[in-house]
């Protein structure tokens, strides 16, 4: 039995992708690691498939013309067998010590005949030129060694939201859900985390350092110049969001709360964008976005708008558009992106 399906997506990735792969193979016959190749037109398709004939039992590898990074995501999981389904980026990878307590903690679970929805675990921020790892975790927010509901968690920190490195769904769980991320976009990682959670019932925390996430390229997708310049997919992202759910719906009032202000981190960085990009015609994106908010759900629209983040994002005029900025840059520092 594979207890966890690992989906690695990679576009051009020959530089890099052997760390991810190499941490995962750590994890023995108990992985399946599921290499997608969204087509690539370096070597990756190369290199994925000399560790597939070097590794049959553990890695299949997914040769596809390319879709983005949410296709590739789409078309791991399509693939899974594993009991449990984890995405690594492939400039990221996963800590040994972490991989090999998590396969136990599966393994506990399956021999005492119960089932999780959703693990959460901590993640490392890997970021070049860091005098400082910044590690995520969720000791203040989530009970541990126990299997819990939402109605059993704490308050988040700003800096501290579940991020598509925190997670590993249960497989099944995850295609019931009947998740399919759009191609060709980026930051539908926020989809990824955002749409399955009121589905996640059973849920369990592992307070391991489990995931480095690797912040340094140029070219990378939360780089502030490549953000800027994708402002419209950023936008789209969010709008997906808030029409995912009526938020008053949700019967957890807790998971309510989280939702309500992950949407607010996403208005939040779609503003701030939009700001730092000087361009009236972003301007106007932003002021739209707000309006869209407004029309769809009026309550949830009041208490992002009028809520801390919301205010910063819209103080009027160049002296308001300076404050967001410095707010945004403060932020930046403690939250560690870009």
């Amino acid at each position: 039995m594979k207890y966890i399906s690992f989906a690695i997506p990679c576009y051009n990735s020959e530089a890099y992708m052997t760390r991810a792969i190499d941490s995962i193979l750590l994890g023995g016959k108990d992985v399946e690691i599921i290499i997608v190749n969204d087509g690539s037109r370096d070597g990756t398709s190369g290199i994925a498939h000399e560790y597939q004939r070097k590794y049959p039992d553990i890695i299949k590898v997914v040769d596809k013309e390319n879709g983005g990074h949410g296709d590739a995501v789409n078309s791991g999981l399509c693939s899974a067998t594993g009991k449990y389904f984890k995405v690594v980026d492939s400039d990221d990878w996963v800590e040994e010590e972490s991989l090999h307590k998590i396969l136990r903690l599966f393994r506990e679970l399956e021999e005492d005949e119960q089932e999780i929805d959703m693990l959460i675990s901590n993640y490392v921020y890997e970021k070049v030129g860091a005098e400082r790892k910044k590690c995520v975790h969720y000791r203040n927010v989530l009970p541990q060694d126990e299997i819990f509901r939402w109605d059993d968690i704490g308050h988040f920190h700003l800096d501290q939201y579940i991020l598509m490195h925190s997670v590993i769904y249960r497989t099944d769980m995850l295609k019931l859900t009947q998740l399919k991320l759009p191609k060709h976009t980026f930051y539908v990682d926020n989809i990824y985390v955002y749409y399955p959670l009121p589905h996640m019932r059973k849920i369990y925390y592992l307070d391991v350092d489990f995931y480095r996430y690797y912040i340094g390229r140029e070219d990378q997708s939360v780089n502030e110049k490549t953000m800027i310049s994708r402002i419209d997919q950023q936008i789209f992202v969010t709008k997906s969001m808030i029409d995912m759910y009526q938020l008053r719906k949700i019967t957890s009032k807790k998971l309510r709360a989280y939702m309500i202000n992950y949407l607010a981190i996403m208005m939040t960085v779609s503003s701030i964008l939009a700001i730092r990009s000087k361009k009236p015609e972003n301007l106007e994106k932003k002021k739209e976005l707000w309006q869209y908010l407004k029309r769809k759900d009026w309550k949830v629209y009041v208490r992002i708008r009028w809520g801390i983040l919301g205010q910063t994002m819209n103080i009027p005029g160049k002296s308001g558009r300076k404050i967001s900025s410095l707010a945004y840059s403060v932020a930046r520092r403690i939250i560690g992106f870009n």
